[in-house]
């Protein structure tokens, strides 16, 4: 009898451990965090159904799709547990999303009634809303347990501004949410993911050396409860 046997993925010795595996290909990696990113939209989507606890859901999201990239353990029961912790405070932010959206209505109601200043109104109207959205994603891709959302607001506000390229990224990644949602609704979900990966890219970009993220990828101290 041989000492070990061969498999596909390399040879298995005596103790059952596999030595000399054929690496993952880099393709094959692609796919895997893609497949990942449209199965954590779907997350996002169905813990997003009760509307105001969208923020913690993308945030949760987030978190997921770093402890993914990490190599870390991950998994949907980490995903509620950081919903929990997210939408304590998350309800708030997403309570204030929905009235900057009825704002945002009532704009879109002027410009139709075709009254004076309507279209300049309209027009902030939509811009203001598309920062907040931005805003919004950008502070969800840094959040963690335990930390702050007005903490982690203020900051991503000042960077939408600074970083327009990356925010411009996101509202296309929006529009792509928009259309998948007008073409077919279930569509929407997986794009969420996404865009929260997308949210996830520019901000590491963007914080490259500046103390925004560590090393390992995960919010460095500027994005600490308390900074």
């Amino acid at each position: 009898m041989s000492a070990g046997t061969t498999t596909s993925s390399g040879r298995r010795d005596g103790s059952g451990a596999v030595t000399g595996a054929r690496p993952e290909s880099a393709l094959a990696r692609g796919f895997a965090v893609f497949a990942e990113c449209l199965l954590t939209g779907v997350w996002i989507a169905v813990a997003a159904l009760p509307l105001m606890t969208l923020p913690a859901a993308v945030a949760a999201g987030a978190a997921h799709l770093r402890r993914v990239l990490g190599h870390e353990a991950s998994g949907w029961r980490l995903f509620t547990a950081d919903l929990r912790d997210a939408a304590r405070r998350g309800w708030l932010v997403g309570l204030a999303g929905w009235a900057a959206a009825w704002l945002l209505w009532a704009d879109l109601v002027i410009v139709r009634a075709g009254l004076p200043g309507g279209a300049f109104a309209g027009t902030v109207g939509v811009l203001a809303m598309l920062g907040l959205l931005v805003a919004g994603a950008r502070a969800a891709a840094h959040w963690e347990r335990g930390a702050s959302w007005r903490t982690l607001l203020r900051p991503a506000a000042r960077r939408t501004v600074r970083d327009p390229a990356g925010s411009l990224l996101l509202i296309c990644g929006l529009a792509v949410v928009a259309a998948s949602a007008w073409f077919a609704l279930p569509l929407a979900a997986p794009a969420l993911g996404v865009v929260t990966a997308g949210a996830l890219a520019v901000e590491r970009r963007y914080g490259e050396g500046s103390g925004l993220y560590r090393e390992d990828g995960a919010p460095g101290d500027d994005c600490r409860p308390g900074r």
